[in-house]
């Protein structure tokens, strides 16, 4: 009897062991989650093209629309769907939605963060404030429009030329017409706990970006120690006109999760 309840404890112990080193595999696996946040001034739509790929490839792909009414419900909004992930996930943002993925990310399911033309604020700042180390040719323009109850949108006649100059100018006119107001205090939202100083996370710099200066991504990049690429002549509209380099950085991300 004694003999026989050490082999069982044996195998016991040796199941363990081996369903511990399983777990450890599988979480060193490629991610196969992907969330997507847009920026401000858009919705989910414009990811469509990255969308595409990514499921063509094998990926469970998710959408946040943030509502754009304050920054913490555009949070809360993003930790909603990666509460719906069903493992590991990488995190995507655009532009504003960088300031709210790198408050969001710090939750447990995301292994990594790409940033695409976004802001990347640490702990303590806010977009707004940061926007001024390097100002961007919008910063300088009247092109921001400014509603009565505090919302901000941007000059349907100038959307083409600062937002998507390298879209074709039907579509551009579309999502100027159909862009989503964001309320003008969400763009001083306060970082409190910065996802990127605890996770992986890479950049992808929009090298003719005039909603974010180019020079601050990179700024943003090199003290992160992100992982960096640059699509040369690139509007802010880059998730949009360049899908296939954005699913591959996405990729690269899924890949190299650890």
């Amino acid at each position: 009897m004694f003999q026989g309840t050490r082999k069982g404890g044996f195998v016991y112990v040796a199941l363990i062991a081996t369903l511990a080193v399983t777990s450890v595999q599988a979480q060193s696996g490629p991610v196969k989650n992907v969330v997507l946040v847009h920026g401000a001034w858009a919705d989910g739509s414009g990811w469509k093209g990255v969308y595409d790929i990514l499921v063509k490839d094998g990926y469970h792909v998710s959408m946040v629309q943030e509502p754009e009414t304050t920054f913490p419900e555009d949070v809360a909004a993003t930790k909603r769907v990666l509460a719906l992930q069903d493992g590991p996930c990488v995190l995507v943002a655009h532009s504003y939605g960088g300031a709210v993925i790198t408050e969001a990310g710090t939750e447990p399911t995301v292994t990594g963060l790409v940033y695409v033309a976004a802001h990347m604020p640490d702990a303590g700042e806010n977009e707004s404030d940061d926007g001024k180390r390097f100002p961007s040719d919008l910063s300088k323009s009247k092109a921001i429009k400014n509603t009565e109850d505090g919302f901000t949108y941007l000059d349907p006649a100038q959307f083409h030329e600062y937002f998507a100059a390298d879209l074709p100018a039907e579509q551009a006119a579309f999502m100027a017409r159909s862009q989503v107001m964001n309320k003008a205090e969400n763009f001083k939202g306060v970082i409190t706990t910065p996802a990127w100083r605890s996770k992986p996370s890479w950049m992808l710099v929009a090298g003719s970006d005039r909603v974010i200066n180019p020079d601050l991504e990179r700024w943003y990049a090199t003290r992160a120690g992100s992982h960096k690429v640059e699509v040369s002549g690139a509007s802010h509209a880059v998730y949009i006109s360049h899908p296939k380099e954005v699913a591959a950085l996405i990729e690269q991300a899924a890949k190299n999760n650890r």
